[in-house]
């Protein structure tokens, strides 16, 4: 006999306790994930959390955690005359940035307040320059900088993106604010299209490509596994994540068109099937976060799980 297949909304309001009903979550080769109230082959038990609360949530989104932060530095430069504070930004995309000072003692020119600047790709610049007040007594002081990928002062621009995949129709697996990872800043307006391992991936946008990985073989350590992030004109980013190892045809620094072939899809990185996560993200202010976005064609979807019929 056939498994029957349950919406989740009907099961969260079932009238019998949720203790009362097993429900089993099963994801297939193509990365729809189906719930049930009896077993398959390779489902696992789907949990509830305590009646009255949400369902309980992972640690948090797949992030983007690559050597980003690595290639913007502040460079301590000591002279005759004291420090001079330099920061480089080795990324092909501007960076914002804010420099702080700490237990500051015995410093002149030394600012009140943080610096803020907008540093231009590939670029250095000198933010301050130290001298001791007492030549006698140590310079002192603690910096801090803290920066951001994009230039918050660019507006997105209206676009519709073509979807960027060949091959198809998918369906969407997780959508906005999705219940086990969109739920973030940085992954809020995310989705997941489920799709076989392999399919090619196109870039929705032109663009220069920022940031790549194209090694890790499975979840870890990345989360987000192998990815493309495209840098847009009008300061947008797209990103693509849980790409297949070694199939990324893009390199950073290089522009591409729409349409472009950048990778093929996987499974690697904090992933639960085969799919895409497709984001667009900007820096809103020392803060890179997702923000809506519309594809130029529908998506065979639902709105936060790709449910089946009967087996």
């Amino acid at each position: 006999m056939s498994a029957r297949l349950l919406l989740l909304p009907l099961l969260l309001g079932l009238a019998a306790p949720a203790s009362a009903l097993t429900v089993y979550k099963h994801v297939d080769a193509n990365g729809v994930v189906t719930y049930s109230d009896q077993a398959r082959p390779g489902a696992r038990v789907f949990q509830f959390a305590e009646p009255g609360s949400a369902l309980r949530r992972p640690a948090g989104p797949p992030q983007l955690s690559d050597d980003l932060a690595r290639q913007v530095r502040l460079d301590v430069l000591k002279h005759a005359g004291g420090d001079t504070l330099r920061v480089r930004n080795e990324l092909f995309a501007p960076v914002e940035l804010e420099l702080r000072l700490d237990d500051v003692a015995n410093a002149s020119g030394a600012p009140d307040k943080p610096v803020r600047w907008i540093l231009s790709p590939r670029s250095q610049i000198r933010l301050l320059t130290l001298a001791p007040r007492d030549p006698a007594q140590p310079l002192r002081y603690t910096p801090r900088l803290s920066h951001a990928l994009g230039d918050p002062r660019l507006l997105p621009k209206p676009y519709r993106y073509p979807l960027p995949w060949q091959g198809g129709p998918f369906r969407q697996s997780q959508g906005a604010n999705g219940l086990f990872s969109h739920f973030t800043p940085k992954g809020r307006h995310a989705v997941d299209i489920a799709m076989p391992v392999g399919t090619p991936i196109l870039a929705a946008r032109g663009g220069v490509v920022v940031s790549t990985r194209n090694d890790q073989p499975g979840a870890t350590p990345n989360p987000g596994g192998n990815h493309v992030r495209i840098l847009h004109d009008d300061g947008t980013m797209g990103v693509y994540l849980h790409l297949q190892q070694g199939s990324v045809q893009v390199a950073v620094g290089q522009r591409v068109g729409a349409g472009t072939p950048i990778a093929r899809s996987g499974n690697t990185g904090r992933s639960t099937g085969p799919h895409l996560h497709f984001v667009v993200q900007r820096n809103v202010g020392l803060a890179v976060e997702s923000i809506p976005f519309q594809f130029a064609q529908p998506v065979d979807s639902l709105p936060r799980f790709a449910v089946g019929g009967e087996d």
